[in-house]
């Protein structure tokens, strides 16, 4: 199978990094974001990316018009979330809820043999306005696509397809009715991957510590060069993430699996020195023996949901217990838990603030690329 692809809602590309593997050339893409968009075509040189809102008519026109010149016959489409993600609002007038109407649209448009929807599973409850009254997006699409389109669609779970994450996704594959092959999901199943066997043999890193000069940092961490260094050699997005000292303070006393709010002495507190309240997943380390939790767009404080790096035990002084690694996970941690490829082309302009959110709000790739792969498998012009 070599067929030509169209990309929309593309954030920085996370969902394609296997794309071109399995069968499907991404010839144009679409990112409302400049940032993200710049970023995406450093890494898909080959792709013609338009830049712009989508609900805008010309933006719309050109990403059609390109999309019929490239001949696309593939389309993947992953509206943002925030709308009706957990970790988000979940308020359903979100416009972003909506943008789902113009991934229908081009769908109409284009006629494309074969398309991939992907969302949170709070989609499947989600309602938008219509012009038949607020309609469920599930429902939306079918009226709109079903005498067209052969329609299958189930909430996965990433860990059944080797992801050491835990994270659901609701996927949609069309098939276009004309064509032989009716796309559905491989048959897999995978074994729980621990963040153990996915990053336990990567050097430990010590955090770099806000306002500090290089001297106060090795007070509190000597060998912080030492382990920089290791890192930087397995790979450059292997570097120590940065953090307020009160944030590291609490993590260096927190074990594994555990949140430094049930901390008797180091506890998080605010500036003014009280006892900071939050959710017992906040300022949380995660466990060896378990798959991540699900990463998301926060990922880069230890004060959101269960971010912590695990650590292991270091030392007892004076009564208090000292645990490695109080610290999110570096962008290469990340990379691995989202199954991008480690050697995934992210651009050196690119700052860590950008890299964290943009891969927070993507599916790991390795999903996308078993379920392209059961269509590729089975193609037939």
């Amino acid at each position: 199978m070599k067929i030509n692809g169209l990309s929309l809602f593309a954030n920085i590309g996370v969902a394609e990094a296997y794309l071109d593997k399995v069968g499907v050339n991404i010839k144009v893409a679409n990112e409302i974001l400049k940032d993200r968009a710049h970023f995406y075509s450093d890494v898909y040189k080959g792709t013609k990316m338009v830049v712009g809102d989508i609900t805008k008519k010309d933006i719309y026109s050109e990403v059609i018009e390109l999309s019929k010149k490239n001949d696309v016959k593939f389309v993947i489409a992953t509206p943002p979330c925030q709308g009706m993600s957990t970790a988000g609002t979940q308020r359903e007038d979100d416009e972003r809820n909506y943008l789902i109407k113009y991934a229908v649209d081009a769908i109409l448009d284009l006629s494309p043999e074969y398309v991939l929807i992907e969302n949170v599973p709070q989609v499947l409850k989600t309602y938008i306005p219509t012009d038949l009254g607020p309609t469920l997006i599930p429902d939306y699409i079918s009226r709109k696509l079903a005498k067209k389109y052969q329609i299958n669609f189930k909430v996965v779970s990433c860990l059944d397809y080797g992801v050491p994450q835990m994270r659901s996704r609701c996927i949609f594959l069309l098939s276009r009715k004309d064509m032989k092959y009716v796309w559905n999901f491989p048959n897999v199943h995978s074994s729980p991957i621990t963040l153990k066997e996915a990053i336990g043999d990567l050097p430990s890193l010590d955090p770099k510590i806000q306002g500090f000069s290089h001297d106060q940092l090795l007070k509190v961490f000597p060998e912080f060069d030492i382990k920089k260094a290791a890192g930087l050699k397995i790979s450059k997005w292997h570097f120590p993430p940065t953090h307020k000292f009160r944030h590291v303070e609490v993590m260096m006393h927190t074990p594994e699996g555990q949140s430094a709010l049930n901390n008797k002495t180091f506890y998080p507190k605010t500036k003014s020195g009280q006892k900071v309240k939050g959710f017992a997943n906040t300022y949380k380390r995660q466990s060896w023996d378990k798959p991540a939790y699900t990463i998301t767009t926060y990922n880069g404080a230890v004060c959101s949901q269960d971010n912590v790096h695990p650590g292991k035990y270091l030392k007892e002084e004076n009564g208090e217990i000292y645990y490695s690694d109080p610290r999110v996970f570096s962008i290469y941690e990340l990379m691995i838990l989202m199954t991008l490829p480690k050697d995934w082309g992210i651009p050196s302009w690119a700052n860590e603030s950008l890299i964290r959110h943009a891969i927070g709000e993507g599916i790991p790739s390795l999903v996308i690329k078993k379920i392209v792969k059961q269509l590729e498998d089975n193609y037939e012009q």
